[in-house]
């Protein structure tokens, strides 16, 4: 396909602010609970979003699976479940800790395992090379962005306990917050080990007609499929144990499921998006589109966060804080994918 870097740049930008704000609509919730809103999300953006593009877009795709390997199937669904398990504790981290906090600790710590993992387990000899030495190096600079989050964090705590600000429908402490967006950032990449280990399905959805652009959506509904199972357990968990199954019919449950779809339209358009424009951007597609696309995330995240109140109620150093914590986090995301420019 030919290249067209601008325009792909400019996709995977817009990719990166709709990934960047798919919490925003559960902001807006009013009546339900948080594990009504992430059911609804899950399924649209999990499941039902990825299983009309797979079968629009890749040609006998019935065939497709039947025809590939069955490891080739295997290891991207199991990386999926255990995708699945940190989408979950995402979903409660950004409610536990807020969108600008965790989307930045998310993200970043997203990209720097998705590409150490990915080099350690196929290409360990090339940590001597320049992108094996950019990930290093980005390592510490990673880790001081997410010491300032911390800072940031605490502060806010601090400044807001006194206040009327709206509190998280999560009994969770900032500390367990944290912990979980720790956990999310290092178990999320293993979708990026899934895409790692899918080639033999890539190449069979390609051999079925698929094009460059249709082909990984196969791929999407296996590792997304799969990643829905842990979401679809914990939410069946809590709607039983809170009894808030009634919620799905009780007044206003519209509104409420529309948001949930939207959530999902929003976070799978990113997805997309991004594949689309890092296709269009080319060789560096995977380095300077990627680093593109993680900092519209956190750009947008934060700019949100700030927006629906996330930061209402702290000082000014608090803020300077935050955005110095945003501004070494990007550093980070830079530096480690400068590593595909060589």
């Amino acid at each position: 396909m030919k290249e067209h870097f601008w325009l792909g740049m400019a996709v995977i930008a817009a990719s990166g602010a709709f990934n960047g704000s798919f919490a925003a609509p559960m902001k807006a919730s009013r009546r339900w609970k948080w594990e009504n809103t992430w059911l609804v999300f899950a399924l649209v953006a999990l499941l039902i979003l990825p299983g009309c593009l797979a079968a629009g877009w890749v040609p006998h795709l019935a065939d497709v699976y039947r025809g590939a390997p069955g490891r080739a199937l295997f290891l991207p669904a199991a990386f999926g479940f255990l995708w699945g398990i940190a989408q979950v504790t995402f979903g409660l981290g950004i409610e536990a800790v807020g969108m600008a906090l965790a989307f930045t600790v998310v993200s970043g710590l997203g990209c720097l395992f998705g590409s150490l993992i990915p080099l350690l387990v196929l290409h360990p000899g090339d940590l001597s090379q320049p992108k094996g030495i950019m990930l290093l190096v980005s390592m510490p600079i990673l880790f001081g962005g997410l010491i300032l989050y911390a800072k940031a964090g605490r502060r806010r705590e601090r400044e807001q306990a006194s206040s009327d600000t709206p509190k998280s429908r999560l009994n969770y402490s900032f500390a367990a917050g944290v912990g979980i967006c720790i956990f999310t950032g290092v178990v999320g990449s293993a979708w990026n080990l899934g895409f790692a280990f899918s080639g033999s399905l890539l190449e069979r959805s390609r051999e079925m007609g698929a094009g460059a652009l249709a082909s990984p959506y196969a791929v999407w509904v296996v590792i997304l499929g799969a990643g829905l199972i842990p979401n679809l357990v914990y939410c069946v968990w809590l709607l039983s144990r809170n009894g808030s199954w009634a919620m799905f019919t009780a007044a206003g449950s519209l509104r409420e499921s529309l948001l949930g779809g939207a959530m999902g339209l929003l976070w799978l358009s990113g997805i997309v998006g991004y594949g689309i424009g890092a296709t269009l951007v080319g060789s560096y597609g995977t380095s300077v589109g990627f680093a593109l696309f993680i900092a519209a995330q956190i750009f947008w995240s934060n700019a949100l966060g700030v927006l629906t109140g996330e930061w209402k109620a702290t000082s000014g150093r608090t803020r300077q804080v935050l955005l110095a914590a945003v501004l070494v986090t990007l550093i980070s995301v830079v530096v480690l994918n400068l590593g595909g420019l060589f």
